[in-house]
Formats: structure tokens, C-alpha cells, sequence
């Protein structure tokens, strides 16, 4: 297996530290509101190859963590007039509802930095006693002059990037290119007590505290979105390194951003979607299917008819699997016969290409084509004919390379479930726009499925005969 290494910015063997394990760290989100399309981009793509490393054998401890305090949270907070904790509480919650519609695995930890502060003040402690951080009337800085290889994640030296960098004014600071990693309490906001006054993390201290307290001074796979680059990955790898002497982390991922209609995503251009509101029109299966339709290194486009074509594709894919699981009932043969068992062992091709084009960087757009090229053969191949355990292990072969990129996992019952429910939406509008014919001819497409419509007050119900 191979990964690209945006730390050395070239593919390399993937040798994690202990042989069969990985740690991998992935930054999660804010929680001050729903998470956007360009989060849910960055979630589905590492949750995707957290997935694909158990389903090569590796046993994955998967850390993600809630940053569940800073200027935002205080703002909204603020604005709503809850605490900033009841803030975090409420969008933790909303967070796990999108991304469990999504099919984002629940990481292993959770960690939230609140839950982390004395570990976090010590870390602070250890970076001033080693000389790499001061105090200034309750604030503390990290000096970035003092770690050498600052910049190193971005490939830029300290002078250029202090050229190119929005960069916070403070005249306390000892050189501008200095970031807080602990910041005195100002009037109104939550504050902890500290050696240096009572104050709050710095957003760049908590996932090196959290990653070393959970996962140890080093760790495999460190991850996140482009985005996270600079300044955050970068003063990460200053923190940690400078406090343990040791690599940070061996592999550095990051995910390209969602473009919306060919242009960066911005509420005021109203080009700006939650994952919540693409929910209640898509199911995870197109989503998911769009986000991994490209590299994800590279960015992708996001448009409503891009995500209708994405949903056309699955149902092609779930079409083959709904076909054999009728077939199943059908087919009077039970057992395979020889013909039967080679062709199955023909199919081993697919699950082979399908390793090899993950095997090198997680590439999910040549590994969906794997998928297209196994369904077509299965449908050119399996028939009335074959018997129910062919059809049973053909299923069952789909449904295993479906699954490392949380498609095709769904039962006939609920593909059905959907079906009927969007030809029952399709239907009704039809009838508004007086168009009875097509209305007329759902209905009895519907009725030669066995499936009954009835109009009632409290809408259309349907339900199938046998």
C-alpha cells in the first residue's frame, strides 16, 4: 500500500508503527453549527479510508476530535444566550445525526478539548520549561524561531510564509509569526484556572495534547482538510515535536476542497449547503458516491445535477444487487454446479483490481469503476438459469467492495422503501400539473410490481401483495 505524504509530498510504502495496528488522527469539527458539504467531503473521505484499512486487516484506532471551545462557540453562544457548553452539547449531538446519515462510522474516541484542560495546561507548562513557549499578562506564545524546521508541512521557510500569512497583531508577541497557546480570560467568556490566570486553550494546542494523550508521541496517520495546512497542522508538528523530540506523525493526509457550481463555496454567493439540507433530498449512498467519484486530493464539483447523476449510478449498482436478490426466489437450481464455482473464482479479478487501485493512495474513482465492471459482468452472466447460491455469493462480492466505501449496504426492503416513496412524490406532482396520464401510469406501473397506492387524508400509503 502506498499513501501520499503531503509532509513529503510524494507517494510513499505504508509501514505503520506496530505491525497490523494504526493510529490515525483526524481533525473533526467546531461545534458551533451544522457542518457543511466541504466537512462532509473531509469525513466520508477519511472515514473511507479508515474503512479500508480494517477491511485490509488492520486494526484501526480511530481518533476524531470536537473542538468544543473558541471565539465562534463564545460568539454564538453569545447570540443565543446559552452557555458555551450547552452550545457544544447541542451540536455534538446534531453532528453524530448527519454523519450517522452519512454512514460515518462513530470514531473510537471523541475526544472534546474541554474535557482535556489540565492535560493541556501541563503540555503548556512542558513547552515553557523547555524553552519553547512564554508568557506574556496571561497569555502564552509558542516561539516559532525556536522549532527549526517550522514551515516544513507547507514546504515554505519561516521568512516566506511571515510574507504570506494573515497574521494576528500583537505587539507583546517576540515575533509576529508567534501563536497563542493559551489565551488569558477576557470580560464574559469561560475561563480555567492556570498557572499563568485563568484563561482557555489555544485552538492549535488541543489536538496535539489529545493525539499524545490518546494515541502516544507518535502516531501513523495524521489527516484532515486542505485547509488545515497551515497554520494548524503546522503548529501542531511545532508543538508536539518540540515537547517529545520525536516525529509528530509519520503520514500527513489531507482532503481537497468541494467546489459548488465551479466556484469556493460561500453563503454569500448562496452556494453554501449543509450536509443536512443535501440529506433531506439525497440519500448517503449518491452523496457518498459524489464526494468519492474523484481523487481525494483533487478537488470536486458540487451541483444538484451532478448529485442526480450520482444517484442514477447507485441505483445501477443496487439494480444488480435488488436483480439477484429476486433471482434468488426465482431460480430452481440451489447448489452451483463446476460451471458455476469457475465463474465465481472469475470474479476473484475484481476484488484484485479493486485492492490494487485502493492499495495506491486510496484512489475511490478508479475503485467505483472496479464496482461498474463487476456488476456489468454479473448481469451479463447470472440469470434464470444460475442457481440461488451463485446469486447469494455474486451478491454477497458486490456488497463486500461496496462496503470499505459505505455504499451498497442497504436491503432490498429499503431500496424499495425508496423507490416507491420518490415514484409516489413523482406521481403527485404530476397530478397538480394536471398531467393525470403520468400519474395514471405510475399507478399501474406501481400495481404490476404488486405494489398498491391508496389515497387517504393524511396522504398516499402503500403497501405490496403477494
Amino acid at each position: 500500500m502506498r499513501v501520499f505524504n503531503t509532509l513529503t509530498r510524494q507517494k510513499e510504502e505504508f509501514i505503520p508503527i506496530i505491525p497490523g495496528e494504526v493510529k490515525m488522527y483526524v481533525c473533526g469539527p467546531t461545534v458551533y453549527n451544522f457542518f457543511h458539504i466541504g466537512n462532509g467531503r473531509t469525513f466520508i473521505v477519511f472515514d473511507t479510508i479508515r474503512r479500508y484499512l480494517e477491511y485490509r486487516g488492520y486494526n484501526v484506532r480511530f481518533v476524531q476530535n470536537f473542538t468544543d471551545i473558541d471565539d465562534k462557540m463564545i460568539n454564538k453562544a453569545n447570540d443565543e444566550g446559552i452557555t458555551v457548553k450547552e452550545l457544544g452539547d447541542k451540536y455534538i449531538k446534531e453532528y453524530y445525526q448527519d454523519a450517522d446519515s452519512l454512514k460515518i462510522e462513530r470514531a473510537t474516541v471523541n475526544p472534546r478539548a474541554t474535557e482535556y484542560i489540565q492535560d493541556i495546561i501541563k503540555f503548556v507548562e512542558d513547552l515553557i520549561e523547555a524553552g519553547f513557549a512564554y508568557e506574556v499578562d496571561g497569555d502564552v506564545y509558542y516561539s516559532t524561531k525556536k522549532f527549526d524546521n517550522y514551515g516544513r508541512l507547507v514546504g515554505q521557510n519561516l521568512d516566506d510564509l511571515q510574507v504570506g500569512a494573515r497574521i494576528s497583531v500583537d505587539e507583546r508577541k517576540k515575533d509576529p509569526m508567534d501563536f497563542a497557546v493559551w489565551k488569558a480570560q477576557k470580560p464574559g467568556e469561560p475561563a480555567w484556572e492556570s498557572p499563568w490566570g485563568p484563561g482557555r486553550p489555544g485552538w492549535h494546542i488541543e489536538c496535539s495534547c489529545m493525539a499524545k494523550k490518546l494515541l502516544g508521541d507518535t502516531i501513523d496517520i495524521h489527516a484532515g482538510g486542505m485547509d488545515l495546512r497551515f497554520p494548524h497542522h503546522e503548529n501542531e508538528i511545532a508543538q508536539s515535536e518540540a515537547l517529545t523530540g520525536r516525529t509528530f506523525a509519520n503520514y500527513w493526509l489531507h482532503a481537497a476542497f468541494v467546489n459548488v457550481d465551479n466556484k469556493k463555496m460561500s453563503k454569500s454567493l448562496n452556494n453554501f449547503f449543509t450536509a443536512r439540507e443535501i440529506l433531506e433530498e439525497y440519500n448517503s449512498d449518491a452523496i457518498r458516491f459524489l464526494m468519492l467519484s474523484g481523487h481525494y486530493r483533487i478537488q470536486i464539483n458540487f451541483t444538484k445535477e451532478l448529485l442526480d447523476s450520482a444517484k442514477s449510478s447507485i441505483e445501477r449498482l443496487y439494480n444488480c444487487i435488488n436483480n439477484l436478490e429476486n433471482l434468488k426466489d426465482e431460480v430452481v437450481k440451489k447448489l452451483m454446479d463446476e460451471d458455476e464455482e469457475r465463474y465465481l473464482k472469475s470474479l476473484d479479478k475484481y476484488r484484485e483490481k479493486f485492492i490494487e487501485k485502493m492499495d495506491d493512495d486510496f484512489n475511490t474513482a478508479d475503485a467505483i469503476s472496479v464496482l461498474f465492471d463487476l456488476t456489468k459482468d454479473i448481469n451479463n452472466n447470472v440469470n434464470i438459469n444460475s442457481s440461488s447460491e451463485l446469486c447469494e455469493k455474486a451478491e454477497s462480492i458486490i456488497r463486500e467492495l461496496g462496503n470499505p466505501l459505505g455504499i451498497l449496504q442497504d436491503s432490498i426492503e429499503k431500496n424499495l422503501e425508496r423507490e416507491v416513496q420518490e415514484l409516489i412524490e413523482k406521481r403527485q406532482q404530476a397530478r397538480k400539473n394536471k398531467d393525470f396520464a403520468l400519474a395514471d401510469k405510475i399507478r399501474d406501473d406501481l400495481k404490476s410490481r404488486n405494489i398498491i397506492l391508496e389515497d387517504t387524508p393524511q396522504g398516499v400509503r402503500w403497501k405490496k401483495i403477494d
